[in-house]
C-alpha cells in the first residue's frame, strides 16, 4: 500500500539520530508527524497495509538493535504543546511535549506537582508510558487522565482515566496494548508560590545533574530498583563501575548508568547490560529487571 503523499513515510532513517544512547540501525519506514492529525493517517496507513508500527519519543529509556527495525517507525517528538490553568490546576500537553519544559511551565505557574519531572530526559507520551518517576514523584500520581489512540480504529480517540491504567512500578497498560497517546491531562496543586516551586524543581534538577552523566549519551537509570534494594548501590558495592565492552561503559559516576563513550553499538550496550546482570545475580542472588526497552533484538 502506497500512504497519501502527503503523509508518506521516509525510507531507511538511522535511529540512533533519534535516541539518546545515540545507537540503532535503520528503520525500515519512519515519519516524525507534526500534529496528531498526521499521526493518525500514518498509523491508519501502516494498520491497513499490514505494517508492524511503533511510537517512539524523545529516544530516551529505548535501545534499538544495531540491524535496525521493520516496519514503521513514528516519531511523536514535533507534537509539542501544553495549557495550564493556575487557578483550577489543569495541565494539558501533548504527547512529544518534553517532561522537563512541562515542568518549568507548571513551577513558574505556582503548580506543585511536577517538579520531580525537571530532569527526565523523556516526553510526556513516555512518562505515561512508563510511569515515568524521580525524587521520590512519579506520573500516576498526578495524571488525571490520557487521550489515545488505538490505530485498529483511527477515526475515533478516545480518553482513559488514570484508573484504567494499571499503574505500578515504571509500567502501565500502555506497554501491552497497542494504543498511541496523543496528549494527557494532569491535575496539581495550586495556591503554591512559583518563586518556591521554581526554586524546588531548580534544586532537583541540580541535585540530577551533579550525580548522574549527563555530558554523555546514556538513557537514564538502566535498571529497575528491586526495593528496597537500590540497582545502583548494588552495582557499585561489586566494583563494576567502569566495566566495559567496546566503547559502552558503567558510568563511574553512577553505576545505574551506561553510557556510550564514543562509538559503542547497541551490541555493545546490550552485552553489558546482560554482564551486570549476571554479576549482581551470582553475587547477591538479585536479578535485575531492565527499565530499558529493547526493540529488534
Amino acid at each position: 500500500m502506497v500512504p497519501p503523499a502527503c503523509h508518506e513515510p521516509m525510507r531507511s532513517v538511522l535511529l540512533g539520530d533519534y535516541t539518546t544512547w545515540k545507537v540503532g540501525g535503520a528503520s525500515e519506514w519512519f515519519a516524525e508527524p507534526a500534529d496528531q492529525e498526521e499521526l493518525i493517517a500514518h498509523a491508519a496507513w501502516a494498520v491497513a497495509g499490514g505494517v508492524p508500527y511503533r511510537c517512539i519519543g524523545a529516544g530516551s529509556n529505548l535501545l534499538i538493535a544495531d540491524a535496525g527495525l521493520t516496519g514503521l517507525t513514528l516519531c511523536s517528538r514535533r507534537l509539542q504543546g501544553s495549557r495550564l490553568d493556575p487557578n483550577e490546576g489543569w495541565v494539558e500537553a501533548e504527547a512529544g511535549e518534553p517532561i522537563p519544559t512541562l515542568a518549568r511551565k507548571a513551577a513558574r505557574s505556582g503548580l506543585h506537582g511536577l517538579e520531580w519531572a525537571v530532569g527526565i530526559p523523556g516526553t510526556v507520551g513516555g512518562a505515561v508510558v512508563m510511569n515515568a518517576g524521580a525524587q521520590g514523584g512519579c506520573t500516576a500520581e498526578w495524571l488525571h487522565s490520557v487521550r489515545v489512540l488505538d490505530p485498529r480504529r483511527p477515526e475515533v480517540p478516545f480518553v482513559l482515566a488514570a484508573a484504567d491504567l494499571a499503574f505500578a512500578y515504571r509500567h502501565s497498560r500502555l506497554q501491552e496494548e497497542p494504543l498511541l497517546v496523543l496528549s494527557a491531562r494532569f491535575r496539581l496543586e495550586t495556591g503554591h508560590d512559583p518563586a518556591s516551586v521554581a526554586a524546588r524543581t531548580s534544586a532537583n534538577l541540580h541535585s540530577r545533574t551533579s550525580t548522574q552523566p549527563y555530558q554523555q549519551p546514556s538513557c537514564g537509570s538502566v535498571f529497575r530498583n528491586p526495593e528496597p534494594l537500590k540497582a545502583g548501590q548494588l552495582i557499585e558495592a561489586l566494583g563494576l563501575k567502569g566495566l566495559s565492552i567496546g566503547q559502552a561503559q558503567v558510568s563511574p559516576i553512577h553505576a545505574n548508568f551506561i553510557v556510550n563513550t564514543g562509538a559503542a553499538t547497541a551490541t555493545d550496550i546490550d552485552a553489558l547490560i546482560r554482564l551486570v546482570q549476571q554479576r549482581v545475580l551470582e553475587a547477591r542472588g538479585v536479578r535485575l529487571h531492565p527499565e530499558v526497552k529493547r526493540l529488534g533484538f
